[in-house]
């Protein structure tokens, strides 16, 4: 039912059976690993049950589930949107699907669209683009913005390193302009080192500041979620 939060993943069964992914004829053997990966894994096959467009939904739904930054009635933008999955639980929780929260969302790519939320398919580096996204709330200030945005990956590590944490300040610079007193700022970012730069920024403007890596992030991944509350305006 819309507005009720759906199970946390970490509560989703896992596979029973393995099943393993034969290399076809002009697929390379990362693809066909990567396949594999997505078929054996418990939230991609969650996500499906739950009517989620992806796994990562399941991360939002888990954050959010500890901290409670998502409320009825709320406004929220999100950032690299696609393919929807933390607009659908964003709509959910502040009952955007209802009419009563607001959730605008951005990206490069196509996003089919989701009840309660206004989606803008551009780059976000735009010039215009902070305009659009803060003229779509309708002269309120959000009460959070989330970004999963990340760059396509180089191969090299530190080089997706530093795109990720541009994009995350970029993110940043924004989300001072739009937030609320008191608001939250979410965002992906990877190990690197250079997210430590990030952090002592997020201090100056947000009164508690975590690292997060939730259950839902597969563990082999170099990605961690940074969470700032209570925005000083």
């Amino acid at each position: 039912m819309a507005g009720k939060r759906k199970p946390s993943a970490w509560k989703a069964p896992k596979t029973e059976l393995k099943q393993r992914v034969k290399t076809a004829r002009g697929r390379t053997v990362s693809s066909t690993s990567w396949l594999q990966r997505q078929l054996n894994d418990p939230y991609v096959q969650a996500a499906k049950k739950a009517g989620y467009r992806s796994r990562s939904a399941f991360k939002l739904s888990e954050i959010d589930d500890k901290y409670k930054f998502l409320k009825p009635g709320q406004a929220i933008v999100d950032l690299g949107s696609a393919p929807g999955g933390w607009s659908q639980v964003s709509a959910e929780r502040t009952k955007a699907e209802q009419g009563k929260g607001r959730v605008v969302a951005i990206d490069l790519h196509h996003v089919d669209p989701i009840p309660g939320v206004t989606f803008f398919k551009k780059d976000f580096f735009d010039e215009d683009a902070p305009e659009m996204l803060i003229e779509a709330l309708g002269g309120v200030l959000a009460d959070a913005v989330i970004s999963d945005m990340a760059a396509h990956a180089s191969g090299h590590k530190h080089t997706d390193h530093l795109r990720i944490i541009d994009l995350a300040e970029t993110a940043l610079d924004f989300a001072r302009q739009i937030l609320k007193p008191g608001g939250t700022f979410l965002c992906k970012v990877l190990r690197g080192g250079s997210e430590h730069e990030l952090l002592t920024q997020l201090k100056k403007s947000f009164k508690t500041v975590k690292h997060i890596k939730p259950n839902s992030s597969r563990a082999d991944s170099a990605e961690l979620f940074v969470l700032a509350m209570g925005f000083r305006k």
